[in-house]
Formats: structure tokens, sequence, C-alpha cells
């Protein structure tokens, strides 16, 4: 019985499906707060197959999409969750970002790396349920959220809203062939730098808060911070300063080049370890800017976490995840991938660099909800040209590995 499901699931995959919903996807741009018209298609797209569809306001105006695929009743549950904001785009694309392509084995496009190619092969595993026909006990319930490269607000407000499930899987890029379930946690706060602005016919007479800062980015990316190390993640904690803003005001009024600015601020992104938390680390970072100011007594600066609403940055910290590789999920998705592949996955547990990364297994985790990544991996093209893509052909073998997993999850008594 269970073979013949797993054969009918299979025999449901459509390639041109998932490819076309893929480019559907990225040919509407999501940045971070922008998701809502790829919700709203993706809500239209569930509720024509005939999903129980939920938009989910998680801000006001900004919504996610939660699509259930109904069960017969009595059995365990599934969630497939991805993320449908998507990253910057970088400088030097040789391609329409929003016109996505097929090269080969190749599907290039804005956003397809982080993570809708993903995003299109979980929707695609449990697409191949419905085309199956194959009736299930549990809910496959299918996530679609915002707000992950924020700390993960979507699945902070699912977390606190529902539905959740007894167990869930997140497609983030790690691999085809990983499956990880630990990753750093991650902390994002602003840094500002405050000082007198005057005309430049008087700088002698100004505190340039921009001069101060170049003393704080040196300072702050060689500091040490309090943990306890950890092995198989040697390199954590990371600290990366990846924005900086200046100029007069809070405001960053950018219209007075000829004077000096008065309020300079950066971007603090730091990947951290357990026992480490927001108050940890923002004590490190105090004890290095007050040893400035003991050396500056001009030196005037301020922290804030979360950072100001105008960076769009994590308005949530995301913690540490690390689950243990013996819960029945991981089984599970060994199982199937064998099942699909052939063979043993490449890695199980800490998976580096990914595990390096932060994202929504951090927030299901804490939830009580077991849960693991594994996904298509995005690659960037080279460093001349920063097209991304990720590889049809692990879009396919997720997709398969997460219909199958679905198919023995959900037929588990609950």
């Amino acid at each position: 019985m269970i073979q013949n499901t797993g054969q009918a699931v299979l025999g449901a995959f459509d390639r041109g499906a998932m490819v076309e919903l893929a480019k559907d996807m990225v040919a509407i741009p999501s940045f971070k707060e922008e998701e809502t018209p790829v919700a709203q298609f993706l809500a239209d797209y569930f509720g024509e197959r005939g999903y129980e569809v939920q938009l989910q306001e998680v801000e006001p105006g900004r919504f996610q999409t939660v699509a259930t695929l109904k069960g017969t009743g009595g059995g365990k549950s599934l969630m497939l969750n991805g993320h449908i904001d998507i990253d910057p785009i970088a400088y030097g694309w040789r391609r329409d970002p929003w016109e996505p392509s097929v090269e080969g084995d190749r599907l290039y496009g804005g956003g397809i790396r982080n993570m809708k190619g993903g995003v299109a092969s979980m929707i695609e595993a449990a697409e191949m349920i419905r085309r199956s026909g194959q009736e299930l006990k549990g809910d496959i319930v299918v996530a679609c959220v915002v707000g992950e490269l924020q700390g993960g607000v979507g699945t902070v407000h699912l977390c606190k809203q529902g539905p959740l499930a007894d167990m869930a899987i997140v497609p983030e890029p790690h691999g085809a062939d990983n499956i990880v379930t630990a990753h750093a946690g991650v902390i994002v706060l602003a840094v500002h730098t405050i000082g007198k602005s005057r005309h430049t016919s008087r700088k002698h007479d100004a505190v340039d808060a921009l001069e101060k800062m170049l003393n704080v980015v040196p300072a702050l990316n060689g500091m040490k911070l309090t943990h306890t190390p950890r092995s198989d993640m040697p390199e954590l904690p990371l600290v990366n300063i990846g924005v900086i803003m200046g100029g007069m005001g809070r405001d960053y009024d950018l219209k007075g080049p000829n004077f000096t600015s008065d309020f300079v601020s950066i971007l603090v992104d730091v990947r951290t370890l357990s026992g480490m938390t927001s108050e940890s680390v923002i004590s490190d970072i105090r004890g290095v800017l007050e040893g400035i100011r003991e050396q500056d007594p001009e030196f005037e600066y301020e922290i804030e976490e979360p950072a100001p609403a105008v960076f769009k940055a994590n308005k949530v910290v995301f913690p540490p995840f690390d689950m243990s590789t013996d819960e029945f999920i991981v089984d599970a998705v060994k199982r199937q991938y064998r099942n699909v592949t052939g063979k043993d996955p490449e890695a199980v547990g800490t998976v580096l660099p990914y595990s390096y990364t932060g994202n929504d297994t951090a927030h299901l985790w804490q939830a009580g909800v077991p849960c693991l990544l594994i996904g298509p991996e995005g690659f960037i093209e080279s460093s001349e040209a920063p097209d991304t893509y990720v590889l049809i052909s692990e879009m396919e073998q997720v997709a398969k590995v997460l219909a199958l997993t679905a198919a023995e999850v959900c037929n588990l008594d609950g």
C-alpha cells in the first residue's frame, strides 16, 4: 500500500508546472515589506486548486499565504514553510532579474536563489499529493511567509496565530543533498555616532559623526564576543557590518555634502551561539564603544535593537537552532531521500557554511514543532555577473523528497 502510494505520488510530478510557478513568482518583485502581491497571487493559485486558503495580515496591509491540503482526519500534519521576501538585487546583473529564464538545467531570476526556487519545490510537493488523488489522513500546511529576512516576522505571527503542524520542513537553499538541523542565531542592531554639523568653511568647529564612525567599524570588526565555543561551528560568533548611512539629522538628510554629518548609523549583523543573547551582545559592543569614548571625549554613540524601521532590517531575533538528528522527521526525510536518489544524504545535522545562517526553523522549533532544512541550493553565476539561479534538477529532487515525506508523515496516526 505504501509503495503504491509512493509510486502514484512520484508519477504526479510535473516539471513544467513547477518551473512555470517559479517563473511566475520571480516576475513579481517581493522585497522585504513588499510581499503582498506575491501572497495574493499564491492565494489565487491555491484557491483554484481546492486548498483551504488563509491570507494572514501580519502587519497592516502586509499579507502572507497559508494553504492547507486537508486530510481525511486523524493523522499527523506536516508544514512546508518558505519565505516569499527576497534579497536585494546585487549590482552587475546581466539579465533582467524580473524576466526569469531557463538555460539548460539553470533557472535564473531575482529571488529564485533565496528562496522562490525552494517555495516552488514545496508547492509542487503538495501538488503531487493533490494530483495523485492519494488520500492522506493528516493535513499538509503550505506556509508562504513574509519577513524571514527580518528575523522571521511572518513565521513568528504563524506560531502565535496558527495553523501549526506536528512537523515541518523548510526548503532554504542549503542543498538538495543536505539535511540541516542546526544553525546560528541572528541579531541585527544599529550603532549610531552623533556629532555637531558645521559648514565646510568652519569644519574646525565640527564634530564629524562620519569620522567618529570610521573608528567604530574596525573596533567592532575586531572585538571578542562573550560566548562558549562550539567545535562544529568554529567560526561563530560572526560579526558583519553591512550598511552605513549618514547625513544631517536622524532622517539622514543627504542634501548637504557641504556640511559635516551629525548622525551616522551602521547595521551590525551578529551570528550567535547558544547562550548568547541580545543583552550579552549589546553589553560586549557597549564595552568596545566605551573604550573609544575613554580615548575621545567628543565621541557620542547610541545602540538600537531592533534597528530603526527605515532600514527594514530584522525586527525580531533568530535564536540559535539545534535539534537532535534522532527526531522522526529526520529519519523520514532520510528514508524518502534514499527512495528518490538511491543513496544516503551527503550530510545530516550541522552543515557548513549553511549552519552559519539563521531561518524560520528556529521559531518553529521554539513553538514545539520538530523541523529541518533541505532545499535546492542557490547559486551566483560569477563575481562579474551576480545573476542568481537554481538547478531545476535540485528543485525536482526536493519536491519528490518532500512529497514522499508528506505521504509518510500524514498517514501516521495523530
